[in-house]
């Protein structure tokens, strides 16, 4: 039996002032261990997914704690059998996840980390406003019990929510959750910035939430969703029933792709009548390139959904 592949969501903020000097030795070490996927580096830290074997996944990670920085970096791991990324990448970015705030920065502010075993406590008080931080195609599959969505479509548009819907004399207790818990830490920086005295975010997000809640004890409604082809997993962090749409970037279920507005890799029920015709033509042509990289036997480079091609077969 061939052993699964171990995906690994991981991420830190801490001042890595070497950041350009650090690509090429990470991405090395990535390439010595088999490692797919991205990481993304800036001077506030390190963010990405990535996925390999239980050897080469430990070895990445013991590369990165041999820095100091990098010790008690956060970890969180998933398995699937299908190769969920098909390149390695490390790339420069100016913020490790995009707010566009100048002056946030976890590193110097964070709110309270909540343990996963405490969480279910803390947002079961009536008095505790529990915002979900992520996109809205990413809320529309699952979340929190009586969690606000957003509706943002970028993290960037967090702020103006935020000022628009919410005041700091009035909202004395907020928490606040993520896929991995790298957006709501930035997001509870931010939130203390704005004059919120009580902020709290999930220790490791949905994804440690996931691992360590019992489903018998679960406040979590619905799939996660994922960034990488398995699209969405379950409470018990096996695979989910989506695809998601190459063109909108929507997470499609198996009701969606029955309809007459799904054409795989083209549109979806969700984008049919909004696509501009230019991004239409691309999805067509990605398309192409996709059926003909399966006609070959070989994984398409960008995009490839293996789910997508094996209910097509």
């Amino acid at each position: 039996m061939t052993q699964p592949i171990v995906v690994a969501a991981l991420y830190k903020f801490v001042t890595l002032e070497d950041y350009v000097a650090l690509r090429e030795p990470l991405l090395q070490a990535m390439v010595d261990n088999g490692i797919k996927g991205t990481l993304l580096i800036a001077e506030e830290g390190i963010n990405g997914t990535v996925s390999g074997s239980r050897e080469g996944i430990d070895g990445l990670m013991a590369w990165l704690k041999n820095d100091p920085r990098m010790v008690d970096i956060d970890h969180k791991e998933s398995y699937c059998d299908e190769q969920p990324f098909y390149r390695t990448k490390v790339k420069l970015k100016k913020e490790i996840v995009t707010l566009g705030v100048e002056g946030v920065d976890p590193n110097k502010k964070v709110g309270t980390y909540v343990d996963p075993q405490d969480w279910n406590a803390l947002i079961s008080d009536p008095e505790v406003l529990l915002i979900d931080t992520r996109n809205d195609y990413e809320v529309s599959i699952g979340t929190f019990e009586g969690a606000i969505d957003p509706k943002t479509t970028s993290f960037r548009e967090f702020p103006d929510y935020i000022k628009a819907n919410f005041d700091p004399t009035k909202h004395k207790k907020v928490a606040m959750f993520c896929t991995g818990g790298i957006r709501c830490e930035k997001a509870s920086s931010y939130m203390l910035s704005e004059g919120f005295d009580e902020v709290y975010h999930l220790k490791g997000g949905i994804l440690k939430y996931l691992e360590e809640v019992p489903q018998e004890q679960t406040k979590w409604q619905g799939d996660c969703f994922v960034f990488d082809n398995r699209v969405t997993v379950r409470h018990d962090l096996s695979e989910g029933d989506y695809d998601q749409c190459h063109a909108c970037r929507t997470p499609v279920s198996v009701e969606d792709r029955a309809s007459e507005h799904y054409v795989a890799g083209i549109s979806c029920p969700h984008c049919w009548d909004k696509l501009s015709e230019k991004t239409r033509r691309s999805a067509i042509d990605r398309q192409k390139q996709i059926e003909l990289a399966k006609a070959r036997n070989m994984p398409h480079p960008i995009g490839y959904n293996y789910k997508q091609s094996s209910t097509e077969a």
